[in-house]
């Protein structure tokens, strides 16, 4: 990604100010794309029918859009909605002296705006990124979509315009209050999500390898990194 948009300020507008806890806020839009590349599981929320709706899809992104998948039968990414897209990742337990303290380290993004549906090759080109996303060189490997598949699923695009970072990191804050002295255990309890060695499918025929660019996330003895 581009040096020079990676170190530029986040959006500073009333949905994406940090009111509550600003020291854990991130002002640079290299904290955003760092929260984006750790995962690919994202949560969408939005109004339908004057109620709110949270729908968890997979996502991919480049230097200007969050791109995410939906159905055409889903009613939540019917388009003119405004929506709130939000990725978390779970770091750590944080067990204080006291239950007020206690807490979890987090790394999180929200994203605002009006997703936009794509359609002919920006609709191609939007499925690509969120596929790579997921499994990089997966797109070169696996067959295309048909024209059918492309009819029955929708790819939007959201702006990374207005997007908003928090992370939470560390300790339990009561080390130098009265409960330091109560003599109880206090810390952090780390959390990470591991992938494991690929399982082949059932329906493989015997001794067919794993394609190269998957085993290459699972170097011989280890796991994937820790997300």
């Amino acid at each position: 990604m581009d040096a020079g948009l990676m170190a530029s300020g986040l959006s500073g507008t009333e949905r994406t100010r940090h009111r509550r806890l600003r020291e854990q806020g991130r002002t640079d839009r290299a904290a955003l794309f760092a929260v984006l590349r750790a995962g690919f599981v994202c949560h969408l929320g939005v109004v339908v029918d004057g109620a709110p709706m949270v729908v968890p899809t997979v996502y991919g992104f480049d230097d200007s859009f969050l791109y995410f998948h939906g159905s055409v039968a889903s009613r939540s990414l019917a388009g003119g909605r405004t929506v709130c897209v939000t990725v978390t990742h779970v770091d750590g337990l944080v067990l204080a002296r006291s239950v007020f303290e206690h807490g979890v380290n987090y790394r999180s993004a929200m994203v605002y705006g009006l997703p936009r549906a794509l359609s002919g090759e920006a609709k191609v080109e939007g499925l690509r990124v969120l596929t790579e996303h997921a499994a990089p060189g997966q797109w070169d490997y696996a067959r295309r979509p048909s024209r059918k598949e492309l009819a029955a699923t929708v790819i939007f695009a959201l702006s990374l315009d207005e997007a908003s970072v928090k992370v939470a990191e560390g300790p339990p804050a009561d080390g130098d209050g009265p409960d330091a002295s109560l003599g109880l255990w206090a810390g952090v309890v780390p959390l990470e999500v591991v992938s494991r060695p690929p399982v082949p499918d059932p329906a493989l025929p015997d001794g067919l390898p794993v394609p190269a660019h998957i085993a290459a996330l699972f170097p011989p003895g280890a796991g994937r990194e820790p997300m």
